[in-house]
């Protein structure tokens, strides 16, 4: 019996490449009106996706096409920005060679026009609930490094290599193809290294990415989700607000917020009808503290809708203040007390607001203090595999992936190392080099055979 293309993706480890990693074949299950693939690669900086397009539009046609006749799916949309005129064309020449039913919608170029529920209604007109899903809305978004994966997967490739973009302070600027676990110190040495300067660390982009102190680089290694490695100066916007501590940010909202209301008047969510003001959050957390004292207040409890895309820190506040890291902060608060977002079934519509209210990525890039490096065209790869990976158990949502090798035991390169515990949600994790095992717990440790 032949193997069912959702079954192929699970077996390869698919997960999304440039989210939180949600496992791809659960995903696709289900019956959907739209398959939307992500193509807008909204946050500044990042080039992997645009690299892709560009030069691997056969495959990612291919796999679409694929996804399209096996799961029945009537439409199928390329999102792409309309000013990546290389890329529409490499994706028009695929579509037009391959006599495929996909069209592509041109997006503006704004922020976060990547972000899900965003693209849907760009892409469909259609809003995705408060708290829901872009299935809520008859849609499925993958972004187009994720459908390269499953590109793959239908070869039957485990995804054990992944396509990155490494930027900012360094030498060189490139794309990266490399075995999943690979340190970013070797990243940073595969780009020219490190120019100098007091630098910070940015895994993803500037906007929503993770920032580590240049002291943890030993400790940092390549994800399934890890889009990008950014170096930025301790003095651009990423690095300030990772500068300043929890407390101190309550505190300044305490005090400094003066209730202007652009971080709402801003919001990407709020601006598709969704009750979420984060004024409102600022202001009710000057009457109380973060104890769990607010949790019961509705406008505290919409923090769960924040998509945390930074637009309303690093672009809307005109005093510094941090309402996304708040809303973070909230959020885990809430999940903690077990008090989930009440869905109801009103019908929700998008701000008329919202066209004029939109982001343009350049600003976005000024704001964040990284626009000296974004209009570099990044169109090189690089090729390697190290000696050593260290892969995390955990690179996606769900359970941990449980060991299945030991200390000692000899692997080969997409040989399973780990699988999600039986009925729960995960993923695989294969061996992304040959080799011997080294270590295993939280990262399972390889290294390469000698002779």
């Amino acid at each position: 019996m032949a193997v069912g293309i959702l079954e192929k993706i699970k077996a390869a480890g698919v997960v999304g490449c440039g989210g939180a990693g949600f496992p791809t074949h659960k995903k696709l299950e289900g019956s959907m009106e739209y398959l939307i693939v992500n193509g807008a690669e909204c946050e500044p900086l990042l080039r992997t996706d645009r690299y892709l397009m560009l030069f691997q539009a056969p495959r990612l046609v291919s796999a679409v096409m694929a996804l399209r006749q096996e799961l029945g799916i009537p439409h199928c949309v390329f999102a792409v920005k309309r000013h990546y005129h290389d890329e529409i064309a490499a994706l028009r020449q695929a579509i037009q060679a391959a006599g495929a039913d996909i069209t592509i919608h041109e997006l503006d170029s704004f922020y976060p026009a990547g972000d899900e529920q965003t693209i849907v209604y760009e892409v469909t007109g259609r809003v995705v609930p408060p708290a829901g899903l872009p299935i809520d809305a008859g849609a499925v978004v993958d972004n187009v490094a994720t459908i390269f994966a499953v590109a793959d997967a239908m070869g039957g490739i485990p995804f054990t290599r992944k396509y990155l973009t490494v930027t900012g302070e360094v030498r060189h600027p490139t794309i990266l193809h490399v075995p999943v676990g690979t340190s970013f110190q070797a990243c940073l040495e595969l780009a020219g290294g490190v120019t100098g300067g007091r630098n910070v660390l940015v895994a993803g982009g500037p906007m929503m990415g993770r920032v580590h102190p240049m002291e943890q680089l030993e400790q940092l290694v390549v994800t399934k989700t890890t889009s990008g490695i950014l170096v930025l100066p301790e003095e651009s916007a990423p690095a300030r607000g990772a500068a300043v501590d929890l407390r101190r940010m309550v505190q300044r909202a305490r005090s400094v917020c003066i209730q202007c209301s652009s971080c709402t008047q801003l919001c990407p969510r709020h601006l598709l009808g969704h009750p979420l003001e984060p004024h409102r959050i600022m202001r009710k957390l000057s009457m109380g503290g973060p104890d769990g004292s607010l949790l019961d207040d509705s406008d505290i409890r919409n923090a769960q809708l924040c998509c945390e895309c930074g637009v309303c820190e690093v672009y809307a506040c005109p005093m510094g203040l941090h309402p996304r890291k708040i809303n973070h902060m909230l959020k885990e608060q809430l999940a903690a007390a077990g008090i989930r977002y009440q869905r109801t079934e009103d019908a929700w519509q998008a701000s008329s607001c919202r066209e004029e209210r939109k982001v343009p990525s350049k600003r976005a890039a000024v704001r964040a203090g990284v626009a000296e490096y974004d209009g570099c065209e990044i169109r090189e790869l690089k090729e390697w595999e190290p000696d050593r990976v260290e892969l995390p158990v955990k690179m996606h949502i769900g359970a941990p992936a449980v060991p299945v090798v030991s200390p000692g035991d000899r692997v080969a390169a997409g040989q399973v190392i780990a699988r999600p515990p039986e009925g729960a949600l995960g993923a695989m994790v294969h061996a992304s080099i040959s080799g011997r095992v080294e270590a295993v717990g939280e990262r399972i440790v390889l290294v390469k055979s000698e002779g």
